[in-house]
């Protein structure tokens, strides 16, 4: 995995670089881990299951994730969830857990 991989998947990595003080060997060994699929599972089995309070916990602790390392494609659909939980909408959680698991998956075919 490099930089410019993750800049054609669409990561800002100017910006998640500048979050890890420039250090892209640290930069690099985070993203892993916040791509680990447990914790997108648990996220979705959570929304399945309906219970949106725990989701909204899951959701919320993995969009700051997401955000720091700023893989928006993956951020984007975990962010959607997250405020969609937080203002108890009904949304289409099914769509955005698509959205969120075809980003993680292509950045995580990387690994």
């Amino acid at each position: 995995m490099t930089i410019d991989e993750l800049n054609a998947l669409g990561a800002n990595t100017k910006e998640g670089l500048a979050r890890c003080a420039g250090k892209e060997a640290f930069y690099l060994q985070l993203i892993p881990k916040a791509l680990d699929a447990g914790k997108f599972t648990e996220l979705d089995t959570l929304l399945k299951e309906k219970k949106y309070d725990e989701a909204f916990e899951w959701a919320h602790s993995l969009k700051g994730v997401l955000a720091n390392l700023s893989l928006t494609p993956v951020f984007e659909p975990v962010s959607e969830i997250t405020e969609g939980l937080r203002a108890k909408k009904d949304l289409n959680y099914e769509e955005l857990l698509n959205k969120m698991w075809d980003a993680r998956n292509r950045f995580a075919e990387l690994l």
